[in-house]
């Protein structure tokens, strides 16, 4: 169960999130057998159904057989008004794990659990919602938040090898019975549609993972001309400098600012009226104020601004 992992990762602690299931449990096996005496569980109590305390209970078992010291979290998950339980719960986890591995001893990385499978289906979730690549690249391999870098070592291993060789190797794990509740997307994906393309495409999960890998480097390549571009047209973009470079790369350059200093992503309507007020901007008096996400992309001067909502 190691193969997936690499061992270049920073010096120190090294947190795992362990929720019990079975992708959490291979990855704690794996990383207790290659980094004997640094690994850390990291649980978190979601409190949203009843088996909550079977599973810390269960990950307390584990942990303690391993001889890892196990750090538990307690957080309410509840979604706010207009917010998706999903988008709540995950939230919720990643500010509880970033804390519990901010705690002394800081963990230096935590590590995800997250497989091949998993990658194919956010990659076939965000087709279904016509995203751009951003959302095409679907698990970032490594990223940060919150202060506290996570990584995912297990996305080219496909489920079923992870809990092939833990029925091997005789070890248990919990079931999550949201995991089947089809009123969620990704469950309905899950278990309805990524068994007909296994039926249909021979290899179709890997082949969707490389894909996803695919649109994460074209990523990369536009964010690389998006900072070229910033150069010429500063950050927040003048209006002036954007309008001397071509409508895609006006496009792209407004899209990387907006994500990397807004945290917010227009819609392509959004985008083509942004892109039709910076073509129509040649006289001082002009006036831009549109809405993008949650908040307004305004006219200041010279240049574009955004003002998020109150």
């Amino acid at each position: 169960m190691s193969a997936g992992l690499s061992a270049d990762l920073p010096a120190g602690p090294i947190g795992v999130a362990y929720s019990g299931g079975a992708d959490s449990t291979a990855l704690l096996h794996a990383a207790a057998q290659l980094w004997p005496g640094r690994v850390v569980a990291l649980h978190v109590h979601h409190g949203l159904q009843a088996a909550a305390d079977h599973f810390a209970a269960h990950a307390a078992h584990t942990a303690q057989s391993l001889n890892v010291p196990l750090r538990l979290a307690r957080v309410d998950a509840r979604p706010e008004p207009g917010q998706s339980p999903e988008d709540a719960a995950r939230r919720s986890r990643y500010q509880a794990l970033a804390r519990l591995a901010s705690e002394t001893p800081a963990a230096s990385v935590v590590l995800l659990g997250q497989h091949a499978d998993d990658q194919a289906e956010t990659l076939l979730l965000a087709l279904s919602r016509g995203a751009g690549l951003p959302g095409l690249a679907a698990m970032p391999e490594r990223f940060e938040r919150h202060g506290v870098l996570f990584g995912r070592p297990l996305l080219q291993v496909p489920g079923s090898t992870l809990r092939d060789e833990l029925q091997a190797a005789g070890h248990t794990w919990v079931e999550d019975p949201t995991n089947t509740d089809p009123q969620y997307t990704r469950n309905r994906i899950r278990h309805r549609l990524m068994p007909a393309l296994r039926d249909t495409f021979a290899g179709a999960v890997p082949a969707l993972a490389r894909t996803a890998r695919h649109a994460a480097q074209a990523q990369r390549l536009l964010d690389e001309l998006a900072a070229i571009d910033a150069q010429q047209a500063g950050l927040p973009p003048a209006i002036a400098a954007l309008q001397t470079l071509s409508p895609d790369r006006q496009a792209n350059l407004l899209r990387h600012w907006l994500r990397e200093h807004h945290g917010v992503a227009p819609s392509a309507a959004q985008m083509d009226a942004l892109l039709l007020q910076v073509a129509a901007c040649t006289t001082r008096g002009h006036r831009i104020e549109l809405r993008v996400a949650a908040g307004l992309v305004v006219r200041q001067g010279g240049a574009l601004h955004y003002t998020p909502s109150v």
